[in-house]
């Protein structure tokens, strides 16, 4: 058991980790701060926090397990904000979406104190954010990548594998670099798609009659499109060679099949749909095993 969590960042997946936290009785105590003191003293009233911390390092004072849970282009700056604070002994962890950004300004910063740091990224999430939408299940029955490097300490990396299993999480490791490439493919590009697509629909003089007549299948193909926009802003620009290179790749199959269409070759466009549809079909969430 942790005696203190220091949460940074009390929005929907800091709070959530939190109240999961408490529920597997992992902590004793947890100490809270947001940038905006309204969500921390929303996040003490709901029970998800007991302490209000007025800066980061505060947040950080006495803990033995420390989690950001911020925008990846907030990381550096926090780092530095705490850094005199994380010693050997202490647990650091993120859920950042992408992991070598966050794991090059660690070393930058965190430079001695960088084996205490195990970055991780948990393969959940809501369209919603907030405080408001903490929810203590949503770990539960996920998968969790880490993305340890090779100073990160070996007793940190079995504390942090253990945290996320008592959870109920399916703990995977991998490189950073797997990492970002992998999510740039199944994350990153289908939202960028997702925004360009609401995007397009809406440019169109009739966009809002197109999309007062979709159904279940434009819902459900569209809703990561809801997404936080700061968060997805940053996730995008810290990824986006792997991302841009995703793209290429979509772009070249968009226009295998558009060729298909346009030449009127039914017989190799039901194949090339054929090959999608049974893809799908036998793929599961968490049904694979991640290249370490």
């Amino acid at each position: 058991m942790f005696e203190q969590l220091g949460l940074i960042g009390c929005g929907l997946m800091g709070s959530s980790f939190a109240l999961a936290l408490k529920r597997a009785g992992l902590v004793k105590r947890v100490v809270g701060y947001s940038k905006s003191p309204s969500t921390t003293e929303r996040a003490r009233q709901m029970g998800v926090i007991d302490v209000e911390a007025p800066s980061a390092l505060l947040a950080v004072s006495g803990a033995d397990i420390v989690l950001l849970a911020i925008p990846v282009s907030a990381t550096e700056a926090t780092f530095k904000a705490i850094r005199h604070l994380v010693g050997p002994d202490t647990l650091v962890m993120d859920v950042g979406s992408t992991k070598r950004d966050v794991v090059d300004a660690a070393c930058r910063v965190l430079r001695d104190h960088m084996g205490s740091f195990v970055p991780c990224h948990p393969i959940t999430g809501k369209e919603v954010s907030g405080v408001e939408h903490a929810d203590v299940d949503l770990y539960a029955g996920k998968q969790v990548i880490l993305t340890p490097i090779e100073r990160t300490f070996t007793v940190q990396l079995q504390k942090a594998t253990d945290v996320w299993t008592a959870m109920g999480c399916h703990v995977v490791k991998m490189s950073p670099q797997a990492h970002d490439a992998a999510y740039a493919a199944v994350s990153h590009l289908p939202h960028l798609i997702a925004f360009a697509m609401i995007n397009g629909i809406k440019s169109q003089t009739h966009g809002k009659d197109y999309m007062a007549l979709a159904g279940p299948g434009f819902r459900d193909f569209t809703r990561i499109a809801a997404s936080d926009p700061q968060m997805w802003r940053d996730i995008l620009l810290a990824n986006r060679e792997e991302l841009l290179a995703q793209s290429k790749i979509f772009q070249q199959s968009l226009q295998s099949l558009e060729q298909l269409i346009s030449g009127g070759n039914g017989d190799a466009l039901e194949s090339q749909i054929r090959q999608a549809s049974e893809t799908r079909a036998n793929w599961r969430v968490s049904s694979h095993k991640a290249h370490k």
